[in-house]
C-alpha cells in the first residue's frame, strides 16, 4: 500500500483493516523525518528548556533533565502511562491506529527517527499487533494510555497479537530479527500524543453504521409493502420542495427498490389516505442520517490526515511549539454525531416492526404468524427490537458534553473522545440486530400477502434471506433465526441492494 501521508482515503483505511502486506512511503517523507530528528537533537543539546525534550511533563513541565537522562525520561513515560485497562481493542482497529500513528508521523512534525519509523512499518506489514487496551483514555493530550501500551510493545514490553494469538511483545520483535528499540529524545511523546486511538475507533464505527444504514434502507423498503404502504411520499417533487439532497437520494432510493411491485399496484385505490410516520417519513430520517455520515466521514479523514501530536517540530527555523492538536474534541463530536444518527435508524425500524405485527395498522395476521393464540409469531422478537432501540436512546447520550479534569488540573477540560468511538460498536451491533429482526418480519409481511408480489429487486433480497432463514411457519426456536439475520445484515448482503451511498469513497 502507497501511504501519502496527509492523504488517506476511507479506501485505504477500510483496507488496511484486514492487513497489508507492505507500505511505502514517499522519499520525501523519510527526508522530513530525518531533518525533524536532526532537529530534536539540536534542541536537546541546548540548555534552554523544550517540552517534551528535555523537561518533564504536564505539571512537571518545569523539571529540567539532564542530557544523560533523555532516554530514560522517554523509556519512563511510556512505561509510567501504559495503564490502560479493559477489553483490548480488536485486531481491525490496531491495524488502523498503526496506519494512523505512521501516516502523522511521517509528516516530519514529531521528530521520531528514521529507525522508529521502520520499526512501526514492520509490524504493520507482518501483522504484529499490540494489545492495546480499550478504556483508560479521556481523549485530552491523546490518547495517553492506550497510545502508550503500542510504544511499550516497541521497546520490548506488554504484548502483541501474532495469527490471533497473545504473545510477549519480545517474541514479536524477535519475528521480526530486531532488539527493542532505546527511545531518543521526544519520541516516547511522539508515539503517545496523537488521537489515532479515538480516530480509528471513530471510523470503525462509521463503517459499521454506515452498513447498517444501507440494510435500513433496504428493509425500509421491503416494511413499505409488507404493511401496504404508499409510495407517494417519496415522489421527488415532494423533496424537491425542502431541498435537502440527502432526503432527494433516499427517496429516489425508495422509489427504485420499490419499482415494478405488485403490492403497490394491488393497494394503490386502498381507503388509506396516509401511512404512519415510520414509512411516510423514511426519506426525511434518512436523508439526515445519510448526509450526517457524509460529514463524519469528512471530518474523520480531516482528523486522520492531521498531526496531533504536541509539542510541534518546525525544521525551517529550529523552532518547537506547544499547542492543543492533542485535544479530541472534533473526533468526540463527530462520534455524537454518528451516535445519534445509528439510535434514530434503529428507532425508526423498531417502529415498522410495531407497525407489521399489529393487525390493525398492517392488515396482516396478527404478530405475522397464521393459527395466533397458538402461535406467538413475532411478538417477542419485536419485544427484542424495542430492548435494543431503547438502549441505544441511553448509548446515545453526547460524550462529549462531558469532562473531568486530569494531571492536577493541567488538563483541565477533556474529550471523552475514546469513550464517545468506543460505544460506537455497541451500538451499531445494536441497530444492524434491529434491521435483522425488521427484515425477518417485513419479508414474513410480504409473503403473506401472496400471491401479489414484490418488486424484482425485493425479490431477490428475499431469495438471499430464504437462504439462510425459512417461512416462518409455526413457533420454533427463534434466536438462530435473528443471527442468520444478522449475518446478512453486517456482511453487507442486505445492504449491497440499497441504491444510494451514505459514504463517498476516495480513490
Amino acid at each position: 500500500m502507497q501511504i501519502q501521508p496527509g492523504a488517506l482515503t476511507l479506501q485505504q483505511l477500510r483496507q488496511v483493516r484486514q492487513g497489508v502486506d507492505a507500505i511505502e512511503l514517499p522519499l520525501a517523507s523519510w527526508e522530513v523525518i530525518r531533518s525533524a530528528s536532526d532537529t530534536v537533537n539540536r534542541i536537546a543539546q541546548d540548555p534552554a528548556p523544550a517540552y517534551g525534550i528535555n523537561t518533564g511533563f504536564g505539571r512537571l513541565a518545569n523539571t529540567q533533565i539532564a542530557p544523560s537522562e533523555l532516554e530514560l525520561l522517554q523509556r519512563n513515560l511510556v512505561l509510567s502511562h501504559a495503564v490502560g485497562v479493559g477489553e483490548p481493542l480488536t485486531d481491525m482497529v490496531v491495524r488502523m491506529v498503526l496506519l494512523l500513528k505512521i501516516a502523522s508521523l511521517a509528516q516530519g512534525f514529531s521528530g521520531i527517527t528514521v529507525e522508529l519509523m521502520e520499526l512501526l512499518i514492520a509490524f504493520l506489514e507482518n501483522d504484529i499487533l499490540p494489545v492495546i487496551p480499550s478504556q483508560g483514555s479521556v481523549g485530552a493530550s491523546g490518547d495517553l494510555a492506550p497510545l502508550a501500551h503500542l510504544a511499550a510493545t516497541l521497546i520490548g514490553v506488554g504484548e502483541v497479537r501474532i495469527e490471533g494469538k497473545t504473545v510477549p511483545a519480545l517474541e514479536g520483535l524477535r519475528r521480526l530479527h530486531r532488539e527493542p528499540v532505546v527511545l531518543k529524545p521526544k519520541e516516547g511523546l511522539a508515539l503517545l500524543n496523537g488521537t489515532q486511538v479515538s480516530t480509528a475507533l471513530a471510523i470503525e464505527g462509521l463503517f459499521a453504521i454506515d452498513q447498517v444504514a444501507r440494510s435500513a434502507i433496504v428493509t425500509g423498503a421491503l416494511s413499505v409493502d409488507a404493511a401496504a404502504g404508499s409510495v407517494v411520499p417519496f415522489d421527488p417533487r415532494i423533496q424537491a420542495v425542502r431541498g435537502h439532497p440527502g432526503q432527494q437520494a433516499v427517496a429516489r432510493a425508495y422509489l427504485s427498490l420499490l419499482n415494478g411491485s405488485g403490492i403497490t399496484q394491488w393497494h394503490q385505490d386502498c381507503e388509506k389516505v396516509q401511512d404512519p410516520y415510520s414509512l411516510r417519513c423514511q426519506p426525511q430520517v434518512m436523508g439526515s442520517v445519510l448526509e450526517v455520515l457524509g460529514w463524519c466521514g469528512d471530518r474523520l479523514l480531516v482528523e486522520a490526515n492531521g498531526v496531533s501530536d504536541n509539542p510541534l517540530v518546525f525544521t525551517e527555523n529550529n523552532e518547537v511549539l506547544s499547542g492543543g492538536n492533542f485535544h479530541a474534541e472534533p473526533v468526540a463530536m463527530v462520534c455524537d454525531f454518528l451516535a445519534i444518527a445509528a439510535s434514530e435508524i434503529g428507532g425508526l425500524a423498531e417502529r415498522r416492526i410495531a407497525l407489521l405485527i399489529d393487525a390493525t395498522l398492517s392488515g396482516l395476521p396478527p404478530f405475522l404468524v397464521k393459527n395466533g393464540g397458538v402461535n406467538s409469531g413475532f411478538m417477542i422478537a419485536h419485544v427484542t427490537a424495542a430492548s435494543l432501540a431503547s438502549e441505544n436512546k441511553s448509548l446515545a447520550h453526547p460524550a462529549s458534553v462531558d469532562s473531568i479534569p486530569t494531571s492536577a488540573n493541567q488538563e483541565d477540560h477533556v474529550s471523552m473522545a475514546t469513550f464517545a468511538a468506543r460505544r460506537l460498536a455497541p451500538l451499531a451491533r445494536n441497530v444492524a440486530t434491529i434491521i435483522a429482526i425488521e427484515l425477518l418480519a417485513a419479508v414474513q409481511g410480504i409473503e403473506l400477502r401472496a400471491p401479489v408480489s414484490t418488486s424484482a429487486i425485493l425479490s431477490d433480497v428475499i431469495s438471499c434471506l430464504r437462504e439462510v432463514v425459512p417461512h416462518y411457519d409455526v413457533d420454533h426456536y427463534m434466536a438462530p433465526d435473528i443471527q442468520a439475520a444478522l449475518g446478512l445484515v453486517e456482511g453487507g448482503v442486505i445492504g449491497g441492494f440499497c441504491p444510494c451511498e451514505f459514504l463517498t469513497e476516495q480513490e
